[in-house]
């Protein structure tokens, strides 16, 4: 008894609610992933969405954020900690219950649904009794970024299995989620694995990271993950995460980012809007096990569902960057598209063979996630099996993810009037070893044509010229080879640009797919 009082004194109540059952119980990640493996040896149970209480149901958008949570209710509020758990009420397209677990070393107690954790505002219909059952539509975690007090939101789990981070001075943007099964895949719908259970470790006095676990589940995998989170000028997630496939899938997406792309500097197509770009981010970002670090501009101009895949064995890291950061860039004071953070994904075990696959979906509007970058392995997933990924995610206002030095800070495209068959590439690179060269005439920029098309494309002209603010610009003319050959004629191709001096590569690769 004298070991079991000294472990209570550890633990407070968040307050008089059914939120304080304490159990003697080690929550450790093997724990998790034993769920995981029960859940996948059996058949996927779909949730049942009705089940919620009908006035949750019938909440309209107003009054579903005419809900808010009670600060003075924060899970961890009476600690001296540097975090605060507050919780998402279910209801409106939120029907699916997550249920939710605190822990410390040695007990778990699970956090109910109360409604005292809320406060209704006047446009929520009349509320019935609490359902206890009914869980809550997610959580987020609040840490004190700004010595100002644990104010500051840092991390939010919401819907299927997305997250979305901060870093000190970012706004929310892209999405990271667990997994995306059959994302753009032929013939088959897009399936949404979502995070139905988190265990929230209790913080120790002083701690400067918080570690949660999820159980995942859906028709095809259940899997268990682990989520250590450290706050910071740039705020690091370490995921791990084991899978346990039900089914094959045709597409398994590890580490999936989503974002959105509306327009931007590249961009051919025009629309009625004050602001010259909006974008979540303007780039995907990998370093290849060979070393080489790629920069692939995000694009929305076809009209068109475009897919790109790189090959990227033995992966070093990928992302997707917002790298302009000038608020003139984007002009929007509401939206701050230049603070939106990039993510950069370092896996920390050996993923194998595989690809990084970039899907951009068109889109008339800001509203769409309408990118999504993943990485796929060359060989699914199988049932029966189990499958260990982790890797470490960096929420960052960075944009040379890769550590490029030399990297491209500008795309930009257009076609004369008066020479319809011709199109000018502009791409400008700065930093790194760049912002040692004096002279232009000591860089060569190295450009190839690739793709089905090559053979009825060639460069025409090219040239480095300095420009102001340390940044070289590569510009070249791109016309068909065979004389008096029309641009609209030539199949798709991908360029590929870099800067050298003599044998040594100053930049990152320039991909970039034309249609001319």
């Amino acid at each position: 008894m004298k070991h079991f009082a000294a472990a209570l004194a550890g633990i407070s109540c968040v307050m008089s609610s059914p939120v304080c059952g304490w159990e003697r119980d080690e929550i450790r990640f093997s724990k998790i992933e034993e769920k995981a493996k029960a859940l996948a040896d059996k058949p996927y149970v779909a949730v049942d969405r009705e089940a919620l209480p009908a006035w949750m149901k019938s909440l309209s958008y107003d009054q579903y954020r005419d809900i808010r949570f009670r600060q003075d209710h924060s899970l961890w509020s009476q600690e001296k900690s540097k975090f605060r758990a507050q919780f998402f009420h279910p209801g409106y397209l939120f029907r699916e219950p997550v249920m939710l677990h605190e822990y410390t070393d040695t007990h778990r107690q699970e956090i109910r649904f109360s409604q005292d954790f809320f406060e209704y505002g006047p446009l929520v219909p009349q509320r019935a009794e609490d359902k206890v059952d009914a869980g809550f539509a997610g959580l987020k975690i609040i840490n004190d970024f700004h010595g100002k007090g644990v104010i500051d939101e840092l991390v939010v789990f919401q819907g299927a299995s997305y997250w979305r981070a901060l870093g000190k001075n970012t706004r929310y943007g892209l999405s990271s989620r667990g997994l995306a099964l059959d994302t753009g895949a032929n013939g088959v719908p897009e399936e949404f694995p979502r995070f139905t259970e988190f265990w929230l470790g209790k913080p120790t006095e002083g701690a400067d990271s918080i570690e949660l676990f999820a159980l995942m589940d859906s028709p095809s995998v259940a899997g268990a993950y682990r989520f250590r989170v450290i706050p910071g000028e740039d705020t690091v997630m370490e995921v791990r995460c084991v899978l346990f496939p039900r089914k094959v899938v045709q597409r398994f997406g590890m580490a999936p980012l989503s974002s959105m792309y509306w327009f931007g500097e590249n961009s051919k197509r025009r629309f009625d809007d004050f602001r010259p770009e909006v974008h979540d981010s303007d780039g995907l970002v990998i370093h290849m096990a060979s070393g080489e670090k790629v920069w692939r501009p995000i694009a929305n101009d076809s009209g068109m569902l475009d897919f790109s895949f790189f090959s990227a064995d033995h992966l070093k890291g990928f992302g997707l960057a917002q790298r302009d950061r000038r608020f003139s860039a984007y002009e929007d004071g509401e939206a701050a598209y230049h603070l939106r953070p990039s993510v950069w994904i370092e896996p920390t075990n050996d993923w194998g063979k595989g690809k990084v696959m970039l899907m951009e979906i068109p889109t008339v509007r800001e509203l769409d996630d309408n990118i999504v970058a993943t990485w796929v392995p060359d060989e699914t997933p199988q049932p029966g099996r189990r499958y260990e990924f982790s890797y470490r995610q960096r929420w960052t206002l960075q944009g040379d993810l890769a550590a490029a030095g030399g990297h491209v800070v500008a795309t930009r495209t257009g076609v004369h009037e008066w020479e319809p068959d011709q199109r000018t590439m502009v791409v400008e690179f700065a930093g790194g070893e760049l912002d040692k060269v004096t002279d232009p005439a000591t860089l060569q920029p190295m450009i190839e044509i690739c793709g089905d098309g090559r053979e009825s494309l060639k460069v025409k002209f090219s040239n480095v010229q300095q420009m102001e603010g340390g940044r070289w610009r590569v510009s070249f003319l791109l016309a068909p080879a065979q004389e008096g050959g029309k641009m609209a004629d030539i199949a798709p191709v991908e360029l590929r640009c870099c800067l050298k001096r003599g044998e040594d590569f100053l930049t990152e690769t320039w991909v970039y797919r034309v249609k001319p």
